[in-house]
């Protein structure tokens, strides 16, 4: 699983202009089973995307879908990790 964390490097002006578009692009990941759970990073400076994917070649070639992405809207840090353990009620938790 990988964490991908945005960064924003443009005012939120010129961010909420492709938020639409981005949205659209997290439907399609979420759709394919690639995007477990996402969310704006409070202060709104960007977000997170907790990913499943085999590979972090793999998640840049989904990152690369982004509008933030292909309009250098936001900088991505992507994290690998491997779950050990998880709550009994993670639905409840992240509703």
């Amino acid at each position: 699983m990988f964490i991908v964390e945005l960064t924003y490097n443009a005012p939120l002006e010129q961010i909420d202009v492709h938020l639409a578009a981005h949205v659209q692009f997290l439907d399609k990941f979420y759709g394919s089973g690639n995007f477990i759970v996402s969310g704006r990073k409070v202060p709104r400076d960007g977000g997170i995307i907790l990913a499943a994917a085999k590979s972090k070649s793999e998640v840049e070639k989904i990152i690369a879908e982004d509008p933030f992405y292909k309009h250098q809207l936001a900088e991505y840090k992507i994290t690998e990790f491997i779950p050990s353990k998880q709550a009994h009620n993670i639905q409840e938790r992240i509703a």
